[in-house]
């Protein structure tokens, strides 16, 4: 009986705690999404009734999705130096956010352009921007949870 017992006393689980995405960095790629997402929105709305206002929407929350980008950009970066395991995931992260930054502030400097000026090509540059958002967002949001192994 004591040594049922014993071995019952021995006995672990072994278990790998790793971290999320830190808050701030998760709000700031959600937030990336969504105004690259309602900037998209807004240049169908303009391509569908041409009120300037619409290309106007555009423009400002394109230059959030910039700030937002940035700055999770930034927090990647790091998030790069500090990968455990996972490296090859956190540079695709990385390079898939530089390119969405890239190619947003692209499509910035072509809302700049005067309203008849940014179609179609603004529109078209506004889903490529979006689906890269949606991408860096789903990769930056899987990462593996407690108990995964690396």
């Amino acid at each position: 009986m004591d040594q049922q017992k014993e071995l019952a006393l021995t006995a672990t689980a072994e278990r790998t705690y790793r971290r999320g995405l830190h808050p701030l960095h998760a709000v700031l790629l959600a937030g990336t999404l969504t105004l690259f997402l309602g900037a998209t929105l807004s240049d169908y709305a303009y391509f569908s009734s041409y009120h300037i206002q619409w290309g106007t929407f555009a423009s400002w929350l394109i230059a959030g999705g910039l700030v937002f980008n940035g700055l999770a950009l930034l927090f990647a970066l790091v998030g790069l130096f500090r990968a455990d395991g996972h490296r090859r995931l956190s540079i695709v992260y990385f390079l898939l956010l530089l390119v969405t930054w890239i190619a947003g502030f692209i499509n910035a400097l072509i809302h700049a352009r005067d309203a008849w000026g940014m179609m179609p090509n603004g529109f078209i540059l506004s889903i490529v921007v979006t689906v890269l958002a949606c991408a860096a967002t789903w990769i930056g949001f899987s990462r593996p949870s407690a108990g995964d192994k690396p």
